[in-house]
């Protein structure tokens, strides 16, 4: 996917130049904002020049031109205005060549066209608004991604600037929550690890190199299936998350797996290595609460309709954990 080889390039950026820069000032100022704009933006324009990797294109081919590309996308829906999808891609296309403006332009009639309620699209708009604007955070953008968030709780990139919102706002804890939601998404592991520094200093938990912790340190077994009810729903194939979070402080996780539903009934290990943040990792713990849970969504987030199990297990048992899914979430 296009937003985790920017999410890459963008978390590099973040670790040279924005958290050094945020630890000073301890706020996202202009400065820091525009450093991540110009060193994604650029991550965005080699991604273009690059392209992807599998490409059937030899190293010789000739790429269109981008820019002729893009003009003729714009004068097809001039002619064709309710176009909903040449919108969108001409927002992201006019967002990559940092023409913002004709970006902003093109989400919004996108966002007219579907009454606001796509949350990827104000998400869009709102990283388009910030990059043209970088005081934006703390007014219409950050509204945009706050909005987002509501229609599409797992939404990953929405999950990163709803983050920063928070702390431009003075919520260090829901910019952690939302980061620990990004973490579960998967990202690649550079950007974990990021992430769990930045969630580690916002919690105020000494940071622990997740590499320091050993593969299969504080091993979890679990055993994973579907209850009668659930089995009788029928559920489309979706995301499984299996969580290890402490029962006397269930926020924020303490580890994370994820799996398919369609690989159920199955053996899941939850150890050190899967933790959510440095330093707080399972076998720290004497009782752990497991939950298993059905994400209709695929969303880290809990939502009405989920289905979940969960049992309370003391972390020095070596045997394995039997949890059915058989309950729903109201």
């Amino acid at each position: 996917m296009l937003w985790i080889l920017l999410a890459v390039m963008l978390a590099a950026a973040i670790s040279v130049v924005a958290v050094p820069m945020y630890r000073t000032e301890k706020r996202f100022s202009s400065a820091l904002l525009g450093s991540i704009v110009i060193m994604s933006v650029l991550s965005g324009l080699i991604y273009l020049q690059i392209g992807t990797p599998d490409s059937s294109a030899g190293p010789t081919s000739e790429l269109p031109d981008v820019s002729e590309m893009v003009t003729s996308l714009a004068a097809r829906l001039q002619e064709n205005p309710n176009d909903l999808s040449g919108w969108k891609m001409l927002g992201r296309s006019y967002f990559s060549l940092r023409n913002f403006p004709g970006a902003i332009e093109a989400f919004e009639k996108a966002i007219a066209l579907e009454s606001g309620r796509d949350g990827q699209t104000l998400t869009d708009l709102g990283e388009a608004i910030l990059y043209d604007d970088q005081t934006s955070l703390s007014d219409r953008a950050g509204d945009l991604f706050e909005n987002a968030l509501v229609l599409t709780p797992g939404n990953p990139k929405a999950l990163f600037y709803g983050g920063m919102v928070a702390i431009e706002r003075g919520d260090p804890e829901l910019a952690a929550n939302r980061w620990e939601a990004l973490l579960a998404t998967s990202p690649p592991p550079n950007v974990q690890e990021i992430l769990r520094q930045q969630i580690a200093e916002l919690r105020g938990v000494p940071v622990v190199p997740v590499a320091e912790a050993a593969i299969g340190a504080g091993a979890v077994n679990v055993h994973v299936s579907l209850g009668d009810a659930a089995a009788a729903a029928n559920l489309a194939d979706t995301t499984v998350f299996v969580i290890a979070r402490d029962p006397a402080q269930p926020s924020p996780p303490i580890a994370a797996v994820r799996i398919r539903l369609s690989e159920l009934p199955m053996n899941v290990s939850i150890s050190d290595s899967d933790a959510m943040i440095p330093g707080r990792v399972p076998s720290g713990y004497d009782r752990l609460e497991i939950i298993a849970r059905v994400s209709l969504a695929g969303q880290p987030v809990a939502t009405s309709g989920d289905w979940y199990g969960d049992a309370i297990i003391q972390t020095g048992n070596s045997e394995t954990v039997q949890i059915a899914i058989d309950r729903q979430v109201p």
